[in-house]
């Protein structure tokens, strides 16, 4: 009996194992759906992204993503793209620990008490479900409702028929870039400073709209953009009679798949086709290089035709001012060296403020007096005059030798780098002196030591090539032989 009992409570122990296991393996695999009571935690065995759940057609996951190896967001990937098509805001992380838990109650929760990162939801929902349009959603079984949406909270991209309003904003991968809406305009700005003003942004893309089908009307609320199946993206007020069409490559094609939206690093905004087996380019809402709002680098020249050069000529390309300086202007009484050139235009200048003056000198004196100016150009023809009151980042290159540019740089960048190598290079001279010196002196230690014990052992004869052997009772003892 007793051998019968031990039997049945090792078959026991191994079916609860196996039920643990087998529930562990599990809770790796995505499923279609959770529901209240999930939870889930980091697995260290994923490298970058631990999927949870999937869509109907397994075309998109949701799950956890690995931010800078030791980080963790959450995220909505496609297996055919590097970057997430949405990401939980990537600026507030949790860590990557088994601290670290996502739980569903009816509110979409993630907890990380060691880096004190709490975030939910907030809703009351029965499940968490993701379409086959990647819209990861919070729905109510008895209603049907949806509570809350991934859809709500664009990151750097936009899908098919996601509505993209005035309360909402693209950001690029590295912070630098967002679209947003304007009353009637999309409007691309870049980040040119630190701070929350609007001094720290600068408009470089605008796409009005044309109004040919439909007029923006006073009254009717602000505007949306959203991407339509038939490939283009419109601007819409009320209905879905478009107020502007900005046609993509497959404008009125007959193409299956998924149209997508994305600001990217470089700040373009460009769309993407999924064709069932790979990502086409579909649309660049900024088709030239030199129109983008930074391709080359601080205190540098973009030339179409020609590329990229820096504004004094005499640095090495991608490294004209060996980073942008330090302040965030020059009213600190910072030495400044100027920098002058002809033939260049500030870029997108039909978006820039501008004041008109009678002469170069005048244009550039308004710029010396303010501490805040960074530099003016100066076109002679039109007597504008535009001051950039944000650290030089690519100015455009032109034919006209008459449109003048004056910048100011703080005395010392450009010469940083070189002063650190310097350093550098004396102190690494310095060590290995040093180590010499000490190699030396051990050595010569060495040798006085060995000398020393030597006349003690010979009674204080210095060494040398001879030797009293007849003196040495052990020679005499050696019998020599004859050849």
């Amino acid at each position: 009996m007793e051998g019968l009992r031990l039997n049945s409570m090792i078959h026991f122990l191994l079916l609860f194992v196996f039920f643990v296991f087998s529930q562990r393996v599990n809770a790796t695999e995505p499923v279609l759906e959770l529901t209240k009571g999930f939870e889930a935690k980091p697995d260290s065995s994923f490298n970058t992204f631990q999927p949870l759940l999937t869509d109907p057609n397994q075309n998109f996951s949701f799950g956890f993503l690995r931010v800078n190896g030791s980080r963790l967001s959450l995220a909505i990937t496609h297996p055919n793209l590097t970057d997430p098509l949405w990401i939980l805001n990537p600026t507030h992380s949790a860590s990557w620990s088994h601290k670290t838990k996502l739980t569903f109650n009816g509110s979409l929760v993630i907890t990380d008490p060691s880096s004190r990162v709490e975030w939910s939801t907030h809703t009351n929902g029965d499940r968490l479900i993701l379409r086959n349009d990647s819209n990861l959603q919070v729905v109510k079984l008895s209603s049907s409702v949806v509570e809350w949406e991934s859809f709500d909270y664009p990151e750097n991209t936009l899908v098919e028929n996601q509505n993209f309003t005035s309360a909402m904003a693209l950001v690029s991968s590295n912070r630098l870039y967002s679209m947003r809406l304007g009353s009637d305009f999309i409007g691309l700005y870049a980040k040119v400073r630190e701070g929350s003003d609007s001094d720290t942004q600068q408009f470089y893309y605008k796409r009005s709209a044309l109004q040919a089908k439909a007029k923006v009307k006073d009254g009717l609320g602000p505007i949306l953009a959203r991407i339509n199946p038939n490939g283009y993206l419109g601007m819409y007020q009320t209905g879905n009679i478009p107020i502007d069409v900005e046609a993509f490559n497959s404008f009125q094609k007959p193409v299956n798949g998924l149209l997508i939206l994305r600001l990217e690093f470089d700040g373009n905004l460009r769309g993407y086709l999924w064709d069932g087996s790979q990502w086409v380019l579909n649309y660049e809402a900024i088709r030239e290089t030199c129109d983008l709002p930074n391709p080359c680098g601080e205190y540098s020249l973009c030339t179409p035709g020609s590329g990229c050069s820096c504004l004094n000529n005499g640095t090495m390309i991608g490294e004209c001012s060996h980073g942008i300086p330090e302040t965030v202007d020059f009213c600190g009484g910072e030495k400044t060296v100027e920098i002058r050139r002809g033939g260049v235009e500030v870029p997108f200048k039909e978006l820039m403020n501008h004041k008109t003056t009678s002469s170069l000198s005048e244009c550039e004196e308004m710029c010396v007096e303010d501490c805040k100016c960074f530099g003016s150009v100066y076109n002679n023809g039109s007597g504008f005059c535009y001051l950039v009151n944000y650290p030089i980042r690519t100015i455009l290159g032109v034919a006209d030798p008459g449109k003048m540019g004056y910048f100011k740089v703080r005395e010392g960048v450009g010469k940083k780098k070189s002063r650190v190598g310097l350093t550098v290079g004396m102190c690494l001279i310095a060590v290995i002196a040093l180590v010499l010196t000490v190699a030396m002196v051990y050595v010569g230690f060495r040798i006085w030591s060995r000398e020393k014990r030597d006349l003690e052992e010979d009674n204080g004869l210095s060494p040398g090539p001879y030797k009293n052997l007849g003196s040495d009772s052990s020679f005499r003892s050696v019998e020599m032989s004859r050849r």
